[in-house]
């Protein structure tokens, strides 16, 4: 049995459904992410799960016991806010012994483990402090303690890395993960970040208009993508759109290259897709499709250059390694860009988001990845 298990949820707010029959399991000390963008239903999805929503059908359960109509002081759930919601009135200690005082742990108990939340956190000299006096990435730290404390059942965790700044956001990312497996805590993180996502879970939920697209871990949601929404939405993704020429070949803007089984007859048009770090400017034995095309764009990002080259109508970004002894190409150079037949996704232009990987725009699909 699943530590959590979330049967058939639906929620209606009036005659808008945000939820449909949302089915989840979730292992003991597992981390999972709910990753979409704003009004996906995530954030509501995790309300019903604290018990802050009521779910309008479907079940709830943790650890076997049916939590659907509990009240959310008696589920042992952590939960973090993305506005920290610390007392401002009580010092840092304070805000780490609430939950235990509220759950009537005895006092000298209740020293001994803020003491050592503060010390697992690594702010153990600002107990006397009040939020006022602290960083935001330090509230944060002192938000996620004051969670833990009363040692919860599951921790949920609602966007509370977003109102950091980029540097603050990726420390407090591996810090948060860090812990988590310390302490073995089951965890639902609420992100529509995709790096944050990729980075710190087991398995992601990739969610959009209040259903589940897929589930599975990083490594499968970014390079198997099952559907339209998860291959645009997760990474970047550039479109190409060509024809069905004969077997496992296709003509991309008046070229041949070999496609893996695109199931479908000769002349039918066909949409194929490419991440950027798929596509290289060197031939290999292994990336044995070739498309020449204009480069139209040179991005500088440190490590990474990234270009953006036209073939036709459409366009791919490629991206490569740095290096200090070869400068980038330039702007309206000709190029080729090398890939292999098992690099491409073949895409069913008029299927619907979630019966297949139809994109139907001929651009390139991309969500920047923020740091």
């Amino acid at each position: 049995m699943s530590f959590l298990e979330i049967s058939g949820v639906r929620k209606d707010f009036g005659a808008t459904t945000v939820l449909h029959g949302f089915d989840l399991t979730v292992e003991k000390g597992e981390f999972v992410t709910f990753l979409g963008p704003s009004g996906c239903g995530k954030t509501t999805m995790l309300r019903i799960v604290a018990g802050f929503e009521s779910a309008s059908t479907g079940t709830v359960r943790i650890d076997g016991q049916d939590v659907t109509h509990l009240p959310p002081n008696t589920r042992r759930i952590g939960m973090v806010f993305q506005a920290y919601a610390l007392f401002p009135n009580m010092s840092v200690a304070d805000n780490v012994a609430f939950g235990l005082k509220i759950a009537g742990v005895p006092k000298d108990e209740r020293r001994a483990r803020v003491a050592d939340m503060l010390r697992l956190i690594g702010l153990p000299h600002v107990a006397d402090r009040y939020p006022y006096q602290l960083s935001g990435g330090q509230q944060q730290r002192v938000a996620l303690a004051r969670a833990i404390a009363p040692r919860p059942r599951v921790l949920l965790l609602d966007e509370p890395l977003s109102a950091l700044d980029a540097k603050i956001r990726v420390s407090l990312r591996t810090e948060i993960r860090a812990l988590q497996r310390e302490l073995g805590i089951t965890t639902i993180f609420v992100t529509h970040d995709q790096e944050e996502a990729l980075s710190m879970s087991d398995r992601i939920v990739v969610m959009s208009e209040g259903r589940i697209e897929q589930v599975g871990t990083p490594f499968d949601v970014y390079n198997h993508p099952r559907t339209r929404f998860v291959a645009s939405f997760v990474g970047t993704l550039g479109l190409l759109q060509g024809e069905v020429a004969h077997g496992d070949r296709a003509i991309v803007n008046g070229q041949e290259i070999s496609v893996a089984a695109p199931h479908a007859k000769a002349g039918d048009p066909i949409s194929l897709a490419l991440r950027p770090e798929a596509l290289s400017l060197e031939p290999s034995r292994e990336r044995s499709n070739e498309l020449g095309g204009d480069i139209v764009d040179v991005a500088f990002l440190g490590s990474v250059v990234r270009i953006r080259a036209r073939f036709g109508t459409d366009e791919l970004l490629i991206d490569t390694f740095n290096d200090p002894s070869r400068p980038p190409p330039n702007v309206g150079e000709r190029i080729a860009v090398h890939f292999a037949p098992g690099d491409l996704h073949c895409l069913d232009a008029g299927a619907g988001s979630r019966s297949g990987l139809g994109v139907p725009s001929a651009t390139v699909v991309s969500l920047p990845v923020r740091a």
